[in-house]
């Protein structure tokens, strides 16, 4: 599970690198807004297993 974890924290690092120097500009605020919550899951995925025994 922590491979998963790790690999989409560098799809999401890609992603928000790929928004920053504006690939997509059309879908910029959809791309951003999919970032935010890709992070958001990852953090509680983070959460939850550091709390499993």
């Amino acid at each position: 599970m922590s491979e998963l974890i790790q690999q989409l924290e560098q799809d999401r690092a890609w992603l928000l690198e790929q928004i920053d120097r504006g690939r997509w500009a059309d879908f910029r605020l959809d791309l951003a807004a999919l970032e935010r919550e890709l992070g958001q899951l990852l953090r509680r995925a983070a959460e939850q297993r550091s709390s499993d025994p």
